[in-house]
């Protein structure tokens, strides 16, 4: 399938549905025009892994938040299972 990120096209070909393919291109299109906005001298390949850089940060900032969520929850099942 062909979506469009920051002016160019590219063919993506993936096991996911083709509407979270264009779900997964929009939200990294919005997030490069997002950061060329506050840094608009940046040239495309820098602004590409900028935004590379901050999209993996909070993937794993939510990663993170989600490992310690699934821990809580595992500890307060255990927690009442004992009672």
């Amino acid at each position: 399938m062909s979506v469009r990120i920051y002016g160019q096209d590219y063919t993506i070909v993936g096991a996911e549905s083709p509407a979270h393919i264009r779900l997964v291109a929009a939200f990294v299109d919005d997030k490069m025009h997002e950061f060329s906005e506050k840094n608009p001298l940046l040239d495309v390949p820098k602004l590409a892994v900028l935004t590379a850089v901050n999209i993996a940060s909070e993937y794993l900032k939510l990663k993170e938040q989600y490992q310690r969520l699934a821990e809580q929850l595992k500890q307060e099942k255990d927690g009442k299972q004992d009672d």
